[in-house]
């Protein structure tokens, strides 16, 4: 099905507990007429849902169908809407933290009077509190602070599933039954041996492993919650009759924005009057104040300096630069990764077999003649310690650290395959205006062939008016106005413009585009010192009787400062490095050699690097980095796409990671938390495996008491999240001494 057809929906999901909760939501947001896919995450608690866009049920129906089904299947859901979390958001999370912190507490004090003389017994003193007592206290702990329980798991056994939760209410509920029923046939004769303290201590240790769990979760999300409470709620817009304070939401593309000192800027928009310096660190991870006067962009959620600018808007705050990237931040967040999918297979099956296992533990125990007392106990540590809430958090825990790190420092993962793919990379293809160069080419001659230069200049930025090309910009820039008016324009990418101006048609493009028209190439010594200095040549022909050659201009590109180094890292990292461009060979060897690729590909349209991406995948992973109109297909065909920062909005969209600061040494940042996360998860994996896998077993065996399974479980969780947010302390290294401007 055409996913390019499909409206996506993000929802809150509320009480889930492990990868069995997310297969049963997935399950069932699946199974909704019109979606296309459905993906829970355990550690952001949101569903991402692709849905045919024409819904036949309308819109605000078709939304509603998406929380019905998750309710139905045992969980709140709620729509989240675009930006920053409302008021009633916040207090409502707020105020279920202070809720589970206080229950938290209950349960310990509660707890620690039954557990106090079960650790002096160890030392050999005999403190156990009266049966009744040990009712009294045990039973809030069961019923009212472990009400949560009870209510998943009847959730779950009524959607005809199981989850974490059923298994921690039957494990504690056959430990309370069992002391409460020696309890009560015990009346006239010694004090038994009663197991409220392992009921109710599993159910503090499970309570306590979720408020850790909860914790870290918010934690990971911090970095996404404060870029966008960068943004500021109101703006100064600008009018004839002075200024007037709006709501952000209010400003529109071509409005005008007032900025005054030490200020955010509000929208994404370029300076039309007015010089400041702005501090991009939290949005674009560039330590250096950013000078910028008239023309110089300016990205919302910047700070300004010490000016007083005047910002023309681009785009509205919902398409800004913070909106964007906050939604690639969740779009990352949201996805899983190959290995989560088959641990949400195993979670399907995990708890019906594990209650099977926790029913013939007990069946073996009682035939064994270890009695029923003994056998439930087996029992109930079964259930306890094979708790599956490790194994869902394994992933996505991660997933978040690792995507919430690289966002801070300016690299966005647009999903878990993107990373995955990353990881795997064995050769990097770079185009190289605009990646390896600054992409800001500068005019550095014209000469004349059958007009003059100036004539032949003017002609050329008449057909360049509108277009985005950095050779255009340099045409532009060093044009004098007013341009003239042209007519019929055709581009061909890669290649050149035609058009007509003043009636004459003209085409303005590459050797080998002049030629396709029937234009002889010239062998001229000024184009060919040009070309012997690295730089790009562009024809100017006259389609007339018959074609002849207007003039040639050269243009001048400098070498980003990080270029060479980050080919270095690439290759001490054993990944090779390729440069993919329609430039001229010359111009392209002279850079190539600059930097240190061996390999080099020029003069290729954009099927030609289409087909070299398929010959070098052939080999292995393969990258594309590129920021240009023509770089997409590329970008889009490779198993890791890298689009550089400010490029052209299409090689952004078919790009899996987006570099915001146009630095090729983002690349090698890029890789670096690509593997690191992808070891992580790995890591987590074992972890929650090894828990569950030797865990169960030995309390089968009766190694472990259902306390010791309670606390084991507990650990499990702790560990997967302590894991997670180690690696939410990664920070990139910096480019060596000497490369940056």
């Amino acid at each position: 099905m055409d996913l390019s057809v499909a409206a996506e929906h993000r929802l809150e999901v509320g009480g889930m507990t492990c990868a069995a909760c997310v297969a049963r939501v997935e399950r069932a947001l699946r199974a909704v007429p019109g979606v296309v896919s459905a993906s829970v995450n355990l550690a952001t608690e949101r569903a991402t849902v692709a849905k045919l866009a024409a819904d036949p049920a309308g819109e605000e129906a078709g939304v509603a169908s998406l929380v019905a089904a998750i309710e139905a299947s045992g969980y709140d859901a709620r729509v989240v809407t675009p930006g920053p979390p409302d008021a009633a958001a916040v207090a409502r999370r707020s105020g279920a933290d202070r809720a589970d912190l206080v229950h938290l507490y209950a349960a310990v004090l509660l707890s620690l009077p039954l557990v106090v003389p079960m650790l002096a017994g160890v030392f050999g003193r005999h403190l156990m509190l009266p049966g009744l007592v040990q009712l009294a206290l045990a039973t809030p702990v069961q019923f009212w602070l472990g009400a949560r329980f009870y209510r998943s798991g009847f959730r779950a056994l009524a959607a005809r599933a199981g989850n974490m939760d059923l298994l921690v209410a039957i494990g504690t509920s056959a430990a309370y039954g069992l002391s409460l029923w020696l309890l009560w046939t015990a009346r006239g004769t010694a004090a038994p041996h009663l197991y409220f303290e392992a009921s109710a201590v599993v159910i503090t240790l499970v309570l306590l492993g979720k408020w850790l769990e909860t914790r870290a979760r918010r934690g990971t999300a911090e970095a996404l919650r404060a870029l966008r409470a960068l943004a500021p709620e109101r703006a100064r817009l600008w009018r004839q009759t002075g200024e007037i304070d709006v709501p952000l939401s209010a400003v529109a593309p071509g409005d005008i924005v007032v900025v005054r000192p030490g200020e955010r800027v509000p929208v994404d928009g370029e300076i039309v009057d007015g010089s400041t310096e702005f501090d991009e660190s939290l949005v674009t991870g560039e330590s250096l104040p950013v000078a910028a006067g008239p023309g110089a962009r300016a990205i919302g959620g910047s700070m300004n300096g010490s000016g007083l600018v005047r910002v023309r808007t681009r785009l509205a705050a919902a398409d800004g630069t913070l909106e964007r990237i906050a939604r690639l931040v969740e779009h990352a967040q949201a996805s899983k990764a190959p290995l989560q999918r088959l641990v949400d297979q195993v979670a399907e099956w995990f708890v019906p077999v594990i209650v099977v296992l926790a029913v013939l533990t007990a069946v073996t125990w009682w035939v064994l003649g270890a009695g029923a007392e003994v056998a439930i106990l087996r029992a109930v540590a079964v259930l306890v310690i094979a708790c599956p809430c490790a194994l869902g958090l394994a992933t996505p825990a991660a997933l978040v650290a690792g995507t919430g790190a690289a966002a801070r420092a300016g690299i966005f993962i647009r999903d878990a395959a993107a990373l995955e793919q990353a990881a795997t990379i064995h050769t990097i293809a770079f185009d190289k205006t605009g990646t390896l160069t600054e992409g800001r080419p500068r005019l550095a001659g014209v000469h004349a062939f059958a007009e003059a230069a100036d004539s032949a200049l003017a002609l050329a930025a008449a057909l360049q008016q509108g277009s985005g090309h950095v050779l255009a910009r340099a045409i532009l820039a060093a044009a004098v106005r007013p341009l003239e008016a042209a007519s019929a324009i055709v581009a061909a990418p890669g290649l050149g413009v035609e058009g007509q101006v003043r009636g004459r048609r003209l085409l303005l493009g590459s050797a080998r585009y002049v030629a396709s028209h029937g234009v002889a190439a010239p062998t001229d010594d000024w184009i060919e010192s040009q070309t012997r200095a690295g730089r790009s040549v562009a024809l100017l022909a006259e389609l007339a009787t018959p074609p002849r050659l207007l003039g040639a201009f050269s243009f001048a590109d400098t070498c980003r400062a990080t270029s060479r180094a980050t080919i270095a890292a690439l290759r001490r990292e054993g990944i090779d490095s390729v440069l993919l461009t329609g430039d001229h060979a010359q111009s392209a060897a002279t850079l190539a050699a600059e930097v240190g690729i061996r390999s080099v590909h020029a003069g290729v349209l954009p099927e030609d690097k289409l087909r070299l991406i398929g010959e070098l995948r052939a080999r292995g992973g393969v990258a594309m980095v590129g920021d240009g109109v023509n770089d997409a297909p590329a970008l889009a065909a490779a198993d890791l796409g890298i689009a550089m920062g400010g490029g052209a909005d299409v090689a952004v969209a078919a790009a899996g990671i987006v570099l915001v600061r146009a630095d090729p040494w983002g690349v090698v940042g890029a890789l670096d938390i690509a593997r690191r996360t992808r070891r992580r998860i790995r890591l987590n994996l074992f972890f929650a495996s090894v828990y569950n896998l030797a865990g169960v077993p030995l309390a089968a065996f009766g190694v472990l008491t259902p306390v010791v399974a309670g606390a084991a479980m507990a650990m499990s969780s702790l560990s997967v999240v302590t894991s997670a947010l180690l690696l939410a302390r990664w920070r990139p290294s910096p480019p060596p001494a000497g490369t940056v401007n």
